[in-house]
């Protein structure tokens, strides 16, 4: 029957009957509870962050902005434990889910299925942590999180297998059990490996046993017309011991900085039974890249008339092609390919700093000039800084470990995003601070701008775990060579994040480094240097130590200004006064008296452990995390190491410096209020 024909009546009996089909079900009684989405059109859901439907029914977790997370939950809490014995119910779900990148096979960073105790997740952090939880609570037993998570990229400080599993994970994202992403064959029992970011829709499965206390996580392709007899992950773990009694079910995504979108086709969970079938044929399609189809029958017609209009245009096209060429003329060598997605054009840094514009300039140094700017897509605020660079001598292993130091992942150091070459300058893209860097605050004429004592020890704590991970926790050891107050950037919650890594260097673990310019800024640098050239961890630490007494005294480690017309070496200064009874003398006065004493001896202590002018006698920044955290105690500062140091001294140091290391010292000071 013709839809014109039916009567009003008939047609609204039909909108209902549709919308019911499509609508999720949702049974709630003694022993089950359970839903079934088959596309999310109309769909009740709670939604944060990125996370929306789209009007095709896709529920869309994030939209491809960059370093963003978003949460969809179903709204109704589940009475998920039995009472009054607490143990956690077997349950069952199922999710059809598809990841679109902007590259082939290569996105970021995942997203999870969770079951956790509420909704609010707006103190979790995106990329890494997949927007489920923040570097402070991952691990916690207090989350009461159970999540199945699907990652496409490898964070090691999470002991990821690889850049695409699937993982079980407890109140943290180091997955109590993990397997490459793919499925067990039912009739030969071989692997098949699947591609999260392929961009091609797949269906997961995850069941929980309260009997064995077993989790299984299965997935398949979805034209796959049965669920595999053999789990992908399959783990023993109680639930009861993790989650409580009514807690939410829903999902977690986050991205990286590259343009990544993750959705969810449907989604179906029962408690005490297997989660209902989702009907496949009901699932909206994935968006697609646009493809070339059969030439239609409007381009015939149109063709000649297009084509005369083309050849009309072509010599102003081309001039405009010749001057747009030459106004964002880049430098890209053959080898820079395997960079690709780590490397800015021109035109976008051009745009985004509005033509470098001084209104947008952040700081002048050595190595030049660094500009705000906003990236005309996804709207990401950078900070880009434009350094000089005359010859290509060296350039391809500069930019390999420019790269490499972009794959840092940490929440107390600045995310160097990328790079970008054009004519005689070198551009780097940075996260931006918005709070710029530490010692305006210091320095600053302000009354409003002075830093507490408990922030400064904050922000001690955070660049000393910063350090902690370039030395010792990432695949290789990255040494930063100008850790100082300048390099130290705030982000809107005063969070001190180490910055600057143009100077950085990495090697293997294991591996005696072998470098033989001295870079780095006069004050900071260790004295070995001098000698040998070799910048390693702890020489990093010296100049730690020199930050650590900076920020405790309010004063920079060479003062030329004293009334005395001396340089005054600060280090010494506080050994003086250490030597003497009165460390308080040391603490910044424009606190006026209101800090923690234990702290500030402790940080007194830190900073003058880790200036040792030998460097076998420094600690390492293991051993300053737990100074820090009280999990031992430091060393005395015994007298005889106070007199050692005095007699060794800096001075002489910081001369040779200025005679040797001049050019060094210059480069260096790049980073004011990036």
């Amino acid at each position: 029957m013709a839809m014109s024909n039916m009567n009003p009546i008939s047609l609204i009996f039909l909108e209902l009957l549709l919308v019911g089909l499509s609508a999720p079900q949702f049974i709630a009684g003694d022993d089950n509870q359970q839903f079934v989405y088959s596309g999310f059109a109309n769909a009740n859901l709670t939604l944060d962050g990125t996370a929306s439907v789209t009007p095709r029914g896709l529920l869309e977790l994030t939209n491809g902005t960059a370093m963003s997370m978003g949460h969809a939950f179903y709204p109704a809490p589940l009475h998920i434990a039995d009472s009054p014995n607490g143990i956690v119910q077997s349950f069952s779900a199922s999710f059809v889910f598809g990841i679109i990148s902007i590259y082939d096979l290569l996105s970021s960073h995942g997203l999870t299925m969770l079951v956790a105790p509420n909704k609010d997740f707006t103190k979790a952090t995106p990329v890494q942590y997949l927007g489920l939880v923040n570097g402070s609570n991952n691990g916690n037993g207090t989350n009461h999180i159970f999540a199945v998570e699907l990652d496409t990229w490898k964070n090691s400080e999470f002991g990821d297998i690889n850049n695409n599993h699937i993982g079980v994970d407890i109140n943290s994202l180091s997955s109590v059990q993990s397997h490459p992403a793919g499925f067990f064959h039912d009739q030969n029992g071989t692997f098949k490996n699947l591609t999260l970011s392929s961009q091609e829709a797949m269906q997961v499965w995850v069941d929980y046993d309260r009997e064995k206390t077993q989790i299984d996580v299965t997935m398949a392709p979805l034209d796959m017309s049965t669920k595999p007899r053999r789990p992908t992950v399959s783990t023993r773990y109680n639930l009861s011991a993790v989650l409580k009694d009514v807690a939410y079910i829903g999902f977690s995504s986050s991205t990286g900085k590259i343009n990544t979108r993750h959705y969810v086709l449907g989604w179906s969970f029962a408690m005490n039974g297997p989660a209902p079938a989702i009907n496949v044929t009901m699932l909206p399609d994935l968006p697609r890249h646009q493809t070339q189809g059969h030439r239609s029958w409007v381009l015939e017609i149109v063709l000649p008339v297009a084509t005369a209009v083309v050849l009309l245009s072509l010599g102003t096209i081309a001039f405009i092609l010749v001057r747009r060429h030459f106004r964002y003329a880049e430098v890209q060598d053959d080898w820079e390919v395997e960079f690709g997605p780590h490397r800015f054009s021109y035109k976008d840094l051009f745009h985004a700093t509005e033509g470098f514009e001084d209104k947008n300039l952040l700081g002048v140094g050595g190595f030049g000039r660094v500009y705000k700017g906003v990236l005309p897509r996804s709207r990401l605020e950078i900070a880009v800084k434009r350094v000089s660079h005359d010859s290509k001598q060296g350039m391809k292993e500069f930019i390999a470990e420019i790269v490499s130091i972009g794959r840092l992942q940490n929440r107390n150091l600045v995310q160097l995003l990328g790079y970008c070459r054009r004519k005689g300058e070198l551009l780097l893209v940075y996260q931006y601070m918005p709070k710029g860097s530490l010692d305006k605050y210091l320095y600053g004429k302000e009354d409003n701008s002075v830093l507490s004592w408990a922030q400064r020890f904050w922000i001690i704590k955070g660049i000393a775990s910063g350090l902690l991970y370039l030395h010792e926790e990432w695949e290789k050891v990255v040494v930063h060579r100008d850790i100082k107050a300048s390099n130290v950037l705030l982000d809107e919650e005063m969070n001190g994040r180490l910055g600057d890594f143009g100077l950085a260097r990495l090697y293997d673990h294991g591996i005696d480094p072998q470098t033989t310019q001295v870079v780095g800024t006069i004050g900071y640098l260790a004295p070995e240097l001098a000698r040998s050239g070799n910048a390693t961890p702890p020489t990093d630490v010296f100049s730690f130590g020199m930050f650590v007494l900076e920020v405790t005294c309010g004063q920079r480690p060479v003062n030329h200004q004293n009334t005395q017309d001396n340089q005054l070496i600060l280090v010494d200064w506080v050994i003086d006064k250490v030597q003497k009874g009165s460390f308080g003398d040391t603490v910044d006065a424009r606190l006026k008296g209101r800090y923690d004493v234990g702290e500030a001896y402790l940080a007194l202590t830190i900073g003058l452990l880790c200036s040792h002018p030998f460097a076998n006698a420094r600690p390492t920044m293991r051993q300053v995390m737990q100074y820090l955290d009280r999990e031992i105690e430091p060393p005395q500062l015994s007298s005889e190491m106070l007199a050692l140091m005095q007699n060794e001294g800096t001075e002489q140091y910081i001369i040779s410096y200025h005679v040797s290391t001049t050019t060094a010292g210059t480069i260096s000071h790049i980073s004011g209020g990036r």
